[in-house]
């Protein structure tokens, strides 16, 4: 019989260059603290951290930087964890993010803005995209043997965009 390793939550998170890259307030360093409050916070401070990082990642629920597509796999390993207390509110978050499309809409109407420093629209796409390449996450959520009605309910409601919502 072989031992299955189990690393501990968040480890991958020095491997990404977060003061190198922007979120919406600029430097994307606080990042991996709010990541690691959301895994081990008591459900308020999980919360307010999850808060913080969602306007650091998209901004109004709608706008995305940077930031965005590297933090969206740490999410999903977040709301694989049942300990984390805010599992319903990560998948919300990751739902707008699926749904984000303020940059490349305002770059369609105004083109100049694929000349602004920094790539918005491609950053747009790039955290959709990170979104849907762990939508295998979902069956795993609906399969849990006590579900969370709040989990579900969001699971739910992001397999719906990730299916019918358009592509990225």
């Amino acid at each position: 019989m072989t031992a299955t390793k189990r690393t501990p939550a968040l480890e991958d998170l020095g491997h990404v260059p977060w003061p190198e890259i922007k979120d919406s307030t600029g430097s994307a360093a606080a990042i991996p603290h709010l990541l690691t409050t959301v895994a081990r916070g008591d459900a308020d401070t999980a919360g307010s951290a999850l808060g913080q990082l969602r306007r650091r990642i998209c901004q109004y629920g709608f706008v995305v930087d940077q930031a965005t597509a590297a933090t969206v796999p740490f999410l999903w390993e977040l709301v694989r964890l049942p300990q984390v207390t805010c599992r319903a509110d990560i998948l919300r978050l990751l739902k707008s993010i699926a749904d984000a499309r303020q940059w490349e809409s305002t770059a369609a109407a105004y083109p100049k803005l694929l000349r602004h420093p920094g790539n918005h629209v491609a950053w747009e796409r790039e955290a959709r995209l990170a979104v849907r390449a762990q939508r295998g996450v979902l069956r795993q959520l609906l399969a849990e043997p006590e579900p969370d009605t709040e989990v579900v309910r969001a699971t739910t409601e992001l397999a719906a965009t990730l299916t019918d919502g358009p592509r990225p």
